[in-house]
């Protein structure tokens, strides 16, 4: 489970970059990398979108281990 942990943190991590790089440069680091909503920047932005999705997860995780 460890692993999946990092996988989806990194996709998170990457996911949150990409849209800061939006926000404040206008600059879509998948698209220039992987090309205009081809099949494999589709990829990237579903695989980013569900583990942005598990880390919600972590909220859980967190409380469980404060106590």
């Amino acid at each position: 489970m460890k692993v999946i942990d990092y996988i989806l943190l990194t996709l998170v991590i990457i996911g949150a970059i990409n849209w800061g790089l939006i926000g404040f440069l206008n600059f879509d680091l998948v698209r220039v990398i992987f090309g205009d909503m081809s099949l494999f920047s589709r990829i990237i932005y579903a695989a980013v979108g569900i583990g942005g999705l598990y880390a919600i997860s972590y909220y859980g995780r967190i409380h469980t281990a404060s106590e």
